[in-house]
C-alpha cells in the first residue's frame, strides 16, 4: 500500500469534467485549454487530451509543459515577459498574449511569426476576495481604455479577458458578458478570436450547460469570433483527494487530530483565502479540529465530524486536491511531499511519483 501523504487523482471523477467540456465545445463551438496554473500534472495530459484543445500559460516554463506535454494549441500569456525568456516562449507557442500594451510593442519584432493578442480588463469580475480580483483598483492585469487600444489594433488579432473567479452563477457570467459587450464592442468586431479565461464553474451540479453553450455561440456569432475558454478548476473539481494518516490525537477544550500533511505545504490556498479542507461526507457524532504536522500554529485543515472516534492509523480524506494545490505544494519545514497516485478508469491504482530527500535537498541547493 502506498505511504501517505498521497494526491489521488481518480479518472472515472476525471472523465466526468472532460465529458462536460467535451459537450460545451461541440454544442457551442467553443474551444478549451487547460489552464495550467490550476493544474500541470501532466501524468493524465494523455487522458484530457482527447477531450480539450490544448493548453494556456502564466509562465514560460508554463508554455514549455504545455507544449512537449500536452500538445495540440498552446497559448501563451504572462503578466510581463523577461528579454531573456521571449524567444524560447514564441517557440513553443501558438498564440502569445501580451499583459499591455508596452509589452507587446516591446517584443513586436520577436513575436512577429506567431498569433498576437491581447489581455482586457473589463473592469468587473465575479471574484469577492480582492487577492484574486482582476478587475481590482489598480489593476495590472489588462488594458482598460478602448482608446489606446484601437492605435495597437493591426499588430493582433484577439483578446484575453480573465474577469470571472469561482463563478457558478450562469447569470452573473451572462451579465457581465454582457458589459464586456458594451465596453469593447467595437475592438470585439475587429477581432478574430476571444478568450473569455477561465473561473467559470460549468462542470459543477445543476449549472445550466445548455444556457452557457447558447451564450457562448451568440457571442461568437455576434462578433464573428472564435471563442476560447480557459478551464483550470472546472476540469479538475472533484476529481482529486489528499489522503492523510492520523498521527496523534490530543484534547485541548477541542479534540485535536494531527495527520502527516500540512495545509502550508500542500493545501496552501486555504491558508491564503482562510478556507476550510472539504471532507465527505461529513457527518457523525465525534467532532474534532484536524491539524497539519509543520510548526506552524494555524497549520489547520478545519472541524469536521466523523462517525466513529478518530485514532492513530486512521485515514482521513480531503476531498477536491487538485486545483491551485498541486501546483502550489512546497518542502515548508521539510514536510514529506506527497506522492502522486492515478486510480485509473478499472480501478486499479498507479503511483505515477514520489518524492524524497535528495528532491528536497535539491530544491534548496
Amino acid at each position: 500500500m502506498l505511504q501517505t501523504p498521497y494526491y489521488l487523482i481518480d479518472k472515472s471523477k476525471l472523465l466526468r469534467n472532460m465529458e462536460r467540456i467535451a459537450a460545451v465545445r461541440e454544442t457551442s463551438g467553443a474551444k478549451a485549454l487547460l489552464a495550467l496554473k490550476c493544474f500541470a500534472t501532466w501524468s493524465v495530459f494523455d487522458f484530457m487530451r482527447d477531450y480539450m484543445d490544448g493548453t494556456t500559460s502564466s509562465s514560460l516554463n508554463e508554455v514549455r509543459l504545455g507544449h512537449e506535454r500536452f500538445g495540440k494549441e498552446t497559448h501563451a500569456y504572462s503578466v510581463a515577459y523577461a528579454d531573456y525568456e521571449i524567444d524560447e516562449v514564441v517557440s513553443h507557442a501558438d498564440k502569445i498574449i501580451f499583459n499591455s500594451i508596452g509589452q507587446l510593442q516591446r517584443f513586436e519584432n520577436q513575436s512577429s511569426g506567431i498569433t498576437r493578442g491581447l489581455r482586457l480588463n473589463p473592469g468587473v469580475s465575479s471574484s469577492t476576495f480582492d487577492l484574486a480580483d482582476p478587475a481590482r483598483p489598480f489593476s495590472r492585469l489588462g488594458e482598460w481604455d478602448q482608446k489606446q487600444v484601437e492605435p495597437v489594433m493591426d499588430l493582433i488579432s484577439g483578446f484575453m479577458i480573465h474577469n470571472n473567479c469561482e463563478n457558478g452563477d450562469f447569470s452573473l457570467f451572462d451579465r457581465m458578458l454582457g458589459e464586456i459587450e458594451q465596453k469593447f464592442g467595437p475592438l470585439l468586431k475587429t477581432a478574430e478570436w476571444v478568450s473569455l479565461g477561465g473561473g467559470i464553474h460549468f462542470t459543477g451540479d445543476d449549472y445550466p450547460v445548455d444556457l452557457f453553450a447558447e451564450r457562448l455561440k451568440r457571442f461568437s456569432g455576434e462578433y464573428g469570433v472564435q471563442v476560447y475558454l480557459e478551464p483550470g478548476e472546472a476540469s479538475i473539481t472533484r476529481s482529486t483527494t489528499l489522503e492523510t494518516t492520523v498521527l496523534d490525537t490530543l484534547y485541548n477544550g477541542k479534540n485535536l487530530v494531527v495527520v502527516d500533511s500540512s495545509i502550508e505545504a500542500h493545501l496552501l490556498d486555504l491558508l491564503i483565502y482562510r478556507e476550510n479542507a472539504k471532507v465527505h461526507p461529513n457527518q457523525g457524532p465525534y467532532r474534532a479540529m484536524v491539524c497539519g504536522k509543520s510548526c506552524l500554529a494555524g497549520d489547520i485543515f478545519g472541524e469536521f465530524d466523523f462517525p466513529n472516534e478518530l485514532k492513530v492509523g486512521d485515514r482521513i480524506s480531503f476531498q477536491d486536491a487538485a486545483g491551485y494545490t498541486m501546483v502550489k505544494k512546497n518542502w515548508f519545514n521539510g514536510v514529506q511531499m506527497p506522492a502522486i497516485a492515478i486510480r485509473e478508469l478499472d480501478g486499479s491504482l498507479r503511483t505515477v511519483r514520489e518524492f524524497g530527500y535528495a528532491d528536497y535537498e535539491q530544491s534548496l541547493s
